[in-house]
């Protein structure tokens, strides 16, 4: 099981894609666990989650630890497909909580009362993509799959 979840190809184009998606995603982690970019922090991020959205308590700190843990996984490539797996179910729940209402384009000229799901989507394809390709070239799971 451990191998099949780390064992990737040296293909630079994954690996490009998973670091992007690392980086895109960090803030958004950081934001909520440590209230950097303007975020709200863990204890004011969490009250928003439980008590004015709804979520209960395991799955705020679970897409907590996705958009963080799983942001900075996907940067160094360790386990990419669990970190992708997380990062897609946020963006899932995302839409169907939040963004369908809106429709399908982001709101781009502050038209709509929301953001739409575009965005969301692209996110969401880009995981699908990294879990079945695994974290490819320069990635900490690579390293380990060679040593194995």
């Amino acid at each position: 099981m451990w191998k099949k979840l780390i064992n990737t190809e040296h293909d630079i184009a994954t690996g490009v894609l998973r670091i992007m998606l690392g980086i895109v995603f960090f803030p958004h982690g950081a934001q909520k666990v440590l209230g950097w970019f303007g975020g709200y922090g863990f204890a004011g991020t969490y009250d928003a989650f439980t008590n004015k959205m709804g979520i209960p308590g395991l799955f705020a700190l679970l897409a907590f630890a996705a958009e963080f843990l799983g942001s900075i996984g996907l940067v160094f490539g360790f386990m990419t497909r669990l970190a992708a797996f997380g990062i897609f179910c946020v963006m899932a729940v995302a839409v169907k909580m939040l963004h369908w209402q809106h429709g399908f384009f982001m709101n781009w000229f502050g038209q709509q009362k929301g953001e739409g799901f575009e965005y969301h989507l692209l996110v969401m394809a880009m995981a699908v993509a990294l879990m079945i390709r695994g974290a490819g070239a320069y990635s900490v799971d690579r390293m380990l799959a060679e040593k194995k």
